[in-house]
């Protein structure tokens, strides 16, 4: 299939630090592969778990968008803004890096696993103020539709960056279908399942794989079995 690319869960990289069990779908760390270092403005897509009281310290980062999505769990954050605050599955958190900041992020249970999406995508606008934002999502709201969570629009549903970029969760029951309208020419979308198997324009996909596609307009999107997936629309040019 033309203007497609295809990861399958089993090619991503991998990492296990023994408190920390990472998948990259991108080049991250020590994983390098240069077929696959970003899709367009998304940069780094992580699927990490976290031990019980483990946590990444306290590190720097600049000039990116950087998002969050706890899948199960907790994830404490503290940063050098001043935020301290715990999110947990069902909330989605957002940073701008802009001119620099640190964070440290961990997980605050003694007894239970945190696993998270984390995300970072280019910016449009360099050197920005850092700054923050973290929402508590409605979950009754991708049930069999997709539910925007990102967006470029301060006043718009879910968060938002410094890039034309928008994301959608989707969780569909076996044999829901629906459509997406691409909402910015010239950008396209990378397709995340978390779980379930789903087919997009003709493409089948099943848990952990990523699928990326461009210079379309609509996506085709039919659910094969009960389904959870993530909806990246991204700049391919930025």
């Amino acid at each position: 299939m033309k203007n497609t690319v295809l990861h399958k869960a089993d090619t991503r990289g991998h990492a296990d630090h023994g408190w920390l069990n990472a998948y990259h779908s991108f080049s991250f760390a020590s994983w390098y592969n240069p077929d696959r270092i970003q899709f367009g403005a998304l940069r780094v897509l992580n699927d990490d778990t976290v031990a019980a009281g483990m946590g990444f310290g306290t590190h720097p980062h600049d000039n990116m968008e950087i998002i969050t999505i706890p899948l199960e769990g907790d994830l404490a954050h503290k940063d050098s803004m001043g935020n301290t605050e715990v999110i947990k599955n069902g909330d989605v958190q957002v940073m701008s890096a802009g001119t620099g900041i640190q964070h440290s992020e961990f997980n605050p249970n003694a007894d239970q696993r945190t696993k998270l999406l984390q995300i970072w995508v280019f910016p449009n606008k360099r050197n920005v103020q850092p700054r923050y934002q973290q929402i508590t999502l409605n979950p009754e709201e991708r049930k069999n539709k997709l539910q925007q969570i990102l967006s470029p629009n301060a006043d718009d549903a879910g968060v938002w960056i410094y890039q034309d970029a928008w994301f959608h969760l989707g969780k569909f029951d076996k044999g829901v279908a629906t459509t997406y309208d691409l909402k910015k020419a010239g950008n396209g979308v990378y397709a995340f399942v978390l779980s379930g198997k789903l087919t997009i324009n003709g493409q089948e996909l099943e848990t952990r794989d990523g699928f990326g596609i461009w210079d379309i307009s609509t996506l085709d999107i039919k659910a094969d079995s009960d389904t959870e997936f993530l909806l990246m629309e991204i700049p391919m040019h930025y």
